[in-house]
């Protein structure tokens, strides 16, 4: 090796943000490993390579002690103090054993190691970049569909966007820009891995985030989201702030902001209420646009019961159950829907708005239909 190797590991140092100094202890461990291969009477041994010249020289490491045992390994302490008074026991005195064919041995070995030593620093770069963005959101273009799953380049990294992870009824071309969330991000014998996602809740959170400035402040905070992706989402907002709206910075003027977000995730609807540490109040928000008559809570098993007009039964469940659904995923409680006439049937109908023990407020909402 020569100076033209010290430029090159320097280059590699500026290029890949290589430590030099990694490079060259990795080239000496590997030439001592090719010493001890290739010559028989290898012992303990230790390379250097001078880091201004790259020179490479072997030197031969013996132990010194009182008594020797084993004379290919170990020196006496009165042999090592006539070459030199300051050894003492436990030093270790060293010979230049260097080979006169070792440097194209050298040359050899320390291509191998700087090969895999810049894959692996590519794949140490890929995997701190993108860990350190878990949670985030990130444009990419699709590469590629394989078997349903998708391939996404993102700066010249690969990510994946699993079946499980793609909403159904959003429609994937290759050459086309997405936004995704960075979900996972792992370690595998190919490399780092990223995994993507288009159905996780934090990618409505990081949409919010980008389109709302009182979001990206901390004045208005996300508390809860509960997302059937492809169909609706709640989310609950809450701010400290006086004379701040956490709904209507969300919503933005003519619902601006709120519709840029139902863009990016192709209609998906979203109910936005305001947080509250009132679980009767929370619950009561969490079922619009249905309206709430009463909500009975049990603590034990932190489950409610709803009480709603019998004319609002199905509003308040929605299709299929979504809307009780996504309302007990944003509260984190059971909640049983009941009608006015089901919970009071010697009441009737007409007077069922006479039960006003638990008549809440109704929440500033907003439900993009």
């Amino acid at each position: 090796m020569n100076t033209e190797f010290i430029q090159a590991i320097e280059e590699l140092e500026k290029e890949k943000e290589i430590s030099k100094e990694v490079l060259f202890e990795a080239i000496e461990s590997a030439l001592v490993s090719a010493y001890k291969k290739n010559y028989t009477n290898s012992q303990n041994v230790r390379v250097s390579i001078d880091r201004e010249l790259g020179h490479v020289n072997v030197y031969r490491r013996m132990d010194i002690v009182e008594v020797v045992e084993d004379p290919a390994a170990e020196v006496s302490l009165e042999y090592a103090q006539s070459i030199d008074p300051a050894y003492e026991l436990g030093d270790v005195i060293e010979y230049q054993v260097t080979p006169r064919d070792f440097g194209r041995i050298a040359a050899q070995t320390a291509k191998q190691v700087v090969v895999q030593r810049i894959r692996e620093a590519e794949r140490g770069l890929i995997y701190d970049r993108y860990i350190s963005r878990q949670g985030e959101i990130i444009n990419g273009v699709i590469h590629r569909i394989s078997n349903d799953t998708i391939f996404i380049t993102m700066n010249r990294t690969e990510g994946i966007l699993s079946v499980n992870e793609q909403v159904k009824g959003e429609r994937y071309t290759v050459n086309s820009r997405i936004k995704v969330y960075i979900m996972d991000v792992k370690k595998t014998t190919k490399g780092p891995q990223v995994y993507l996602s288009r159905s996780h809740p934090g990618l409505v959170k990081r949409l919010f985030e980008l389109e709302v400035p009182e979001i990206q402040e901390g004045v208005v905070e996300i508390r809860s989201i509960a997302r059937e992706a492809g169909s609706r989402t709640k989310m609950a907002v809450y701010t400290e702030e006086e004379g701040v709206d956490p709904v209507g910075a969300c919503v933005g003027a003519r619902g601006i902001r709120v519709q840029a977000v139902v863009d990016e995730l192709y209609g998906e609807k979203i109910d936005i209420i305001e947080w509250s540490d009132d679980p009767e109040k929370m619950i009561s928000s969490a079922l619009s646009p249905a309206k709430v008559e009463r909500v009975i809570l049990s603590e034990e098993g932190k489950s409610a019961t709803v009480v709603v007009p019998d004319y609002q039964l199905s509003l308040a469940i929605g299709k299929e159950g979504q809307n009780v659904r996504l309302a007990a995923k944003l509260c984190g409680w059971k909640i049983d829907i009941k009608s006015h006439s089901q919970l009071y049937p010697e009441n009737g109908e007409e007077d069922y708005y006479e039960d006003e023990a638990f008549d809440l407020p109704a929440e500033e909402e907003y439900t993009e239909e």
